[in-house]
């Protein structure tokens, strides 16, 4: 039986985190959002603000729906902020390293009740539930850029995932009308698994000489029916990220 989630707290306001917390606050919830300080998270809470006032101007939704989506989110750089938090998702840096520091600083804070999960593209969500005191409570939540738009989301269950945390993730993410695809905790998961590979051919391809960027992705959208090609997708997910997934 899923857990009742009110409070979510997203850990980074970066390029998914912000978007995380602003899908999170438009489906009805509290949202605390915590950066590691003040500009950095002015930038993030300046970004959902933006995109708010877009949706506003493109009459998705009312001048009031959009105050009070903004008014459910809390800006914090602060980890005890989060200590009532029913859900925590962490969007920080694709750094194991990073990530599990955190986890050990958060997982001494936050209520013992509360579900973790990563928003990890690659990394193993193992590795991030054993370092803290709750690897039942553990579960992966990975998002696709932009999370304000894109349907998909990845719910991973890793091998100490209890079944009432992996259905309290499933229902949290169907909760926010997105497509929730149960998978298990095998490197890129189902969508970057086959995406990466694709990815990385299609540099070979152009490496070899077999046709220019423009070339490949115009061949690749008319014949394989994809909205944009592999090189101009590889850009769009940065090339950085696409290297941390690679290692």
């Amino acid at each position: 039986m899923a857990q009742r989630i009110e409070k979510v707290g997203v850990l980074g306001a970066g390029l998914m985190g912000h978007g995380i917390a602003q899908v999170a606050a438009q489906s009805g919830y509290a949202v605390v959002l915590r950066e590691v300080d003040e500009a950095t998270l002015a930038k993030g809470i300046g970004k959902i603000e933006k995109q708010l006032a877009r949706a506003v101007e493109k009459e998705k939704m009312s001048q009031q729906q959009g105050d009070e989506v903004r008014a459910r989110i809390e800006g914090t750089v602060h980890y005890r902020e989060l200590r009532d938090c029913d859900l925590v998702i962490e969007a920080i840096t694709e750094s194991l390293e990073l990530k599990l520091e955190m986890w050990r600083e958060v997982d001494e804070i936050v209520k013992p009740e509360a579900v973790f999960a990563t928003n990890t593209s690659s990394l193993a969500v193992i590795d991030q539930a054993a370092v803290t005191g709750r690897p039942s409570q553990f579960v992966g939540l990975h998002y696709f850029n932009p999370a304000q738009v894109m349907k998909l989301v990845e719910v991973v269950r890793c091998v100490t995932s209890s079944d009432e945390a992996f259905e309290t993730a499933l229902e949290f993410a169907r909760s926010e009308e997105k497509l929730a695809i149960p998978t298990k905790d095998k490197a890129g998961f189902i969508v970057n698994r086959l995406l990466v590979p694709y990815m990385l051919d299609a540099i070979r391809a152009h490496e070899e000489g077999v046709g220019s960027a423009q070339e490949i992705d115009a061949a690749m959208k008319a014949g394989a029916g994809h909205p944009m090609g592999p090189l101009t997708l590889a850009d769009f997910v940065g090339l950085d990220t696409l290297g941390s997934i690679c290692d």
